[in-house]
């Protein structure tokens, strides 16, 4: 690690601390040449695996800009989007896997969704689940109501 400083190439770890969310460590550092102090923040890097073979780095935005279509005219906030891309990203980091194909990312979604909203999550499951008529749809809602309708476990 260098120095931000001096450019030192070598730097001493003083501290270090799990972030909030538990996804990414927090180190305080001292450069024993110029003696400034200075923090890191380290992730384990994940990379999708798009439908074409290319990788490239996760990120929250494009999964907040993916459901976003899905919840357009519905009443769900920014707020809720990004805490739907940040369990998400939970989800697939406890999975332990530093690659993960886009396929299983909308696969993710779908379980925060369908607690967000319910039109939301048969629209964007419309896609990932591959509807392809009007029975799926059927289907998919019918599941929806009966699971509704049954009483809650424990209670």
């Amino acid at each position: 690690m260098f120095c931000p400083f001096c450019r030192n190439p070598d730097t001493r770890v003083v501290d270090s601390r799990v972030s909030d969310d538990g996804l990414a460590i927090r180190r305080r550092r001292q450069c024993p040449q110029c003696h400034r102090r200075f923090s890191t923040t380290e992730t384990a890097s994940l990379n999708v695996i798009k439908r074409n073979g290319v990788l490239e780095p996760f990120s929250r935005d494009k999964v907040v800009s993916g459901v976003k279509k899905a919840c357009q005219g519905r009443p769900v906030t920014e707020g809720d989007l990004a805490q739907l891309a940040q369990r998400v990203e939970e989800t697939i980091r406890a999975t332990g896997a530093s690659q993960i194909e886009s396929n299983d990312i909308g696969l993710a979604v779908l379980p925060p969704l369908r607690e967000l909203d319910e039109v939301a999550f048969l629209r964007f499951a419309s896609v990932y689940q591959g509807f392809s008529s009007l029975d799926d749809f059927e289907a998919a809602i019918t599941l929806l109501r009966m699971e509704n309708s049954s009483p809650a476990p424990g209670a």
